[in-house]
């Protein structure tokens, strides 16, 4: 395969992925592949290989002589995603307190800087702020855990959260101030290196995301 079609089924993984996440493809969606070549500037083969890529993940289903449909969503799946971020990103995080050197703290002070400022635009205007701030939210996350030494742990819990933020942004409701707390008590503990609060809060962090979920879920 070229450089040039590398960077345009990337692309489109990229873009789709992102419409899937955040709602522009909504969940059942039949993707037809002529509507989406001039949608997302790809031949009908590259869409072929980004749609069955993102059916190895999760994201899309494949069904013989139907196509490509986006994946359903359902509490008892976020729920499962839920469990399994708690699994993985405890583990990650114990790890990467201990591992982590200064680049890594400096790289979660940074983080945390930006999620906190984008915290408090929420405030101000949740629905123009949201984005924004889910993005910069994954990214704390993501640096918590960086030190932890395993690639295939970050890969894996990358395309959990995905995951995870897909259910996020069709039932978002902003949990505020709650929510801000627990962001700085987790980062406190991961800057003092005390992996075992850190879990605890990180635990707590997740499972009460996933409840304020559930509820706005059937709402």
């Amino acid at each position: 395969m070229s450089s040039q079609a590398t960077t345009v089924g990337s692309t489109a993984y990229e873009r789709i992925k992102k419409d899937i996440i955040f709602g522009s493809l909504a969940p059942d969606t039949k993707l037809k592949l002529d509507g989406m070549k001039e949608r997302y500037s790809a031949s009908i083969s590259t869409l072929r290989e980004t749609l069955s890529r993102l059916a190895s993940e999760g994201f899309v289903v494949a069904e013989e002589q139907r196509g490509f449909f986006v994946a359903s969503v359902s509490k008892k799946d976020l729920v499962e995603i839920a469990n399994l971020r708690i699994l993985l990103e405890c583990t990650a995080l114990q790890t990467s307190i201990e591992l982590g050197d200064t680049d890594w703290e400096a790289n979660l002070v940074a983080a945390y800087h930006r999620l906190h400022v984008s915290e408090q635009q929420m405030v101000i205007d949740s629905d123009a702020a949201k984005e924004t701030w889910k993005r910069y939210d994954c990214a704390f996350h993501q640096a918590l855990i960086s030190a932890c030494n395993s690639t295939n742990l970050l890969s894996l819990h990358a395309v959990l959260y995905d995951k995870y933020l897909r259910y996020q942004m069709s039932v978002l409701t902003y949990r505020g101030a709650e929510a801000v707390k627990e962001h700085k008590t987790l980062f406190d503990a991961a800057l003092n290196r005390d992996a075992a609060k850190a879990q605890v809060c990180l635990e707590k962090h997740i499972t009460r995301g996933l409840k304020h979920s559930l509820k706005a879920f059937d709402q």
